[in-house]
């Protein structure tokens, strides 16, 4: 493998990684904002708070009762997932290649 492909896929791999790291952030970010501005129309506070701590309790599940941990969970995990699917991605184009 060239110094210039190993580069390539490293850089591949570092922004996979960090993409999809920030991205169930803004994911989960977006819902709770949007829950929160609901919550600003006469008659859908209460459903907007409802459907806030539901999410707040699916992550408080995966961070041991912490929410923010729960979303570093998710995170960390996805980001492990992106990271796999492009070293598994970049396998299958450099054998389709024939290098």
């Amino acid at each position: 493998m060239s110094m210039s492909i190993l580069s390539n896929f490293l850089r591949s791999l570092l922004l996979s990684i960090i993409l999809s790291f920030i991205v169930p952030m803004l994911i989960i970010g977006a819902v709770l904002v949007s829950t929160s501005i609901v919550g600003y129309i006469p008659g859908l506070h209460g459903i907007s708070q409802a459907i806030a701590n539901q999410v707040l309790q699916f992550l408080a599940t995966f961070g041991s009762g912490n929410p923010v941990d729960g979303l570093l969970v998710i995170s960390l995990t996805c980001s492990l997932v992106g990271g796999l699917f492009d070293t598994y991605a970049f396998y299958r184009y450099q054998n389709l290649r024939g290098e």
